[in-house]
């Protein structure tokens, strides 16, 4: 998935499929995917793949759905190669809208870090999108679980707690601004968000910097209900970018990690197991050492654990375990006891979907 997103050629991709690591042999040396000799039967089946899916939203907006890593465990961004189809079509006066998965801490982190090395495409605008809901738990809000009705304190006007949680909004506006480019916040607003609350967090976001924030109704009413946050977004991309990266790649890899923990997650420093230490070592020896990092980390928090909400301060970022993905070109360390498997539920969701064969109408899906 990493590879297939961030290639922008069929060329590309069977170079990077045939750079993927398998093993490393006796003497310490990495084996490739090349050197068993299946570059060109992985890139067969990865033919068809290669292409963007177009769709399109309820309303006609032209849509490419390509790729989809998750940015805890992976880099967490659509493909390249749609965002430069996008690109091609809207023309120099155009506007490309490219998802970012979670918070600034990760999808974010990693667009810039990852995917605009591999693009060479540059950023005019980050749309940070927020919720009232959200903010309330950030605050200190009571737990949410799943399937059972939201507690009264996200449902009701509860100024207090939108005010506290606002810390974790204005943090992910500052990691947005070690870019050097300009945040628009979408406050994606429910029907239980009182005027009291949505004025609150706007006005705390501009506060923050953030270069404008304005409520959004799309979810009610459609893309009439995000006009406001166009013009925001427009006006915001007119002014000139001064992207930078976080980091130089030529950094060893330790003083990479360093910088991502303390510079954007706010950690006091971090704690690499001997395992970690191992694997980076092994990693700079092969000659990996100049690869971009790719953080897998909760996006239930700042920190590493998941149930440390607002802005953590003052703690050490444990780093389990170091892997490498050469294929897709990144270094991905593990933070804390994080898992490399997509979560699933116990009960699988295909049991509540079925087809009404007489009108066709799919039924339990959403």
């Amino acid at each position: 998935m990493a590879v297939l997103a961030l290639t922008d050629s069929l060329t590309d991709m069977k170079e990077r499929l045939g750079r993927m690591v398998v093993a490393s042999d006796r003497n310490g040396q990495p084996v490739t995917t090349s050197d068993l000799g299946v570059t060109g039967a992985l890139t067969v089946l990865m033919k068809d793949a290669i292409k963007p899916n177009l769709m399109q939203t309820l309303e006609g907006t032209p849509v490419f759905v390509h790729a989809g890593p998750f940015a805890n465990i992976a880099h967490g961004n659509s493909s390249v190669l749609a965002d430069k189809i996008a690109l091609k079509l809207v023309g120099e006066e155009g506007y490309v809208v490219t998802e970012a998965g979670f918070g600034a801490d990760i999808g974010m982190e990693k667009f810039f870090n990852i995917k605009c090395r591999a693009s060479g495409l540059v950023p005019s605008v980050v749309v940070l999108v927020a919720t009232v809901r959200a903010l309330k738990m950030h605050g200190g809000g009571p737990s949410v679980t799943a399937g059972v009705p939201l507690k009264k304190e996200y449902t009701e006007e509860n100024l207090q707690l939108v005010a506290d949680g606002c810390c974790n909004l204005e943090k992910q506006i500052q990691i947005a601004q070690l870019f050097g480019v300009p945040v628009v916040v979408a406050l994606n607003v429910f029907r239980t968000d009182t005027r009291a609350e949505i004025d609150l967090v706007c006005e705390l976001a501009k506060r923050a910097g953030a270069f404008n924030a304005v409520p959004c109704y799309h979810w009610s009413i459609g893309g009439k209900g995000s006009v406001d946050l166009a013009q925001a977004v427009r006006e915001a991309a007119s002014k000139k970018s001064r992207f930078q990266f976080l980091y130089d790649v030529q950094l060893p890899i330790v003083e990479k990690i360093r910088t991502i923990a303390q510079s954007v997650y706010g950690a006091e420093d971090i704690e690499l197991s001997p395992e970690a230490q191992s694997k980076i070592d092994r990693y700079t020896e092969q000659g990996f050492g100049n690869l971009p990092i790719c953080m897998a980390k909760t996006h239930l928090s700042l920190s590493h654990q998941p149930d440390k909400k607002g802005v953590p301060k003052d703690f050490i970022l444990p780093i389990s375990d170091v892997r490498a993905s050469i294929g897709a070109g990144f270094i991905y360390p593990l933070v804390g006891t994080m898992s490399t498997m997509p979560g699933l539920p116990t009960r699988p969701c295909f049991y509540d979907i079925d087809l009404d064969t007489e009108t066709e109408q799919v039924k339990g899906l959403f």
